[in-house]
């Protein structure tokens, strides 16, 4: 059987690397971004069998870009591939509608069967956290992820809505990080929609109320951008 993958891994290496070890194991990376917005453009475009997603990467992440996956209504199997180990990461890309979850230190042959079950319709998580699995599937004790009001925020739109909810102009805002007011307003307008508000001062208020100021990271790169 043969299989059409579409790779999204921000990590140059890795996808080069592991589009190679597919290939001469009869899988087919019919496309290998490190850009999430790309993927899902050639999700769209070229309808591959498997997604597989790497957990971190700027701008939109891999539970991010399952979670807009599955709401534009792709229906094949989504597939995190990642280093994290935490279990909040695996619950929540199952919740979210991945097919699997494996680690990028398994072997590849290990990972051509896991994949190979996945198409079947089987759910696979890496061995080490079958434990945590069969948690998920029993519902024994695992308590609802609380989904906060920003989850779907970029850094950067975490970053601007700090700004937001000092009070800061557009502008100051844009001087602040080096970018233009138009970039500003894009970001801001992604926000409001996200949130569900319609002004700038709701989204504040939001953020205020949810102690997001308190918990503000450092300022994100212009790589996040």
């Amino acid at each position: 059987m043969s299989l059409r993958i579409l790779l999204v891994d921000d990590h140059t290496l890795f996808r080069v690397g592991l589009q190679g070890l597919l290939a001469h194991r009869g899988i087919e990376i019919v496309a290998a971004v490190g850009d999430g917005r790309e993927g899902l453009r050639l999700a769209d475009e070229l309808k591959p069998d498997v997604v597989l997603l790497d957990m971190r990467m700027p701008e939109l992440n891999g539970i991010e870009m399952l979670r807009e996956l599955r709401n534009r209504g792709f229906d094949k199997p989504i597939v995190m591939l990642t280093t994290s180990t935490e279990e909040r990461d695996l619950v929540e890309s199952l919740r979210s509608g991945a097919q699997g979850y494996l680690l990028k230190d398994m072997e590849p042959d290990e990972l051509v069967l896991a994949l190979r079950d996945i198409v079947k319709g089987k759910t696979v998580v890496a061995p080490d956290l079958a434990p945590v699995l069969a948690r998920v599937v029993q519902g024994d004790g695992l308590e609802p992820l609380k989904e906060s009001p920003f989850a779907d925020l970029t850094p950067r739109e975490h970053e601007i809505l700090c700004l937001l909810a000092e009070g800061q102009s557009n502008k100051v805002i844009g001087r602040n990080l080096g970018i233009s007011d138009g970039t500003v307003k894009l970001h801001v307008k992604a926000i409001l929609r996200k949130l569900g508000v319609h002004s700038r001062v709701e989204a504040a208020v939001i953020a205020v109320e949810q102690g997001l100021r308190d918990n503000a990271k450092e300022p994100v790169s212009r790589a996040a951008e």
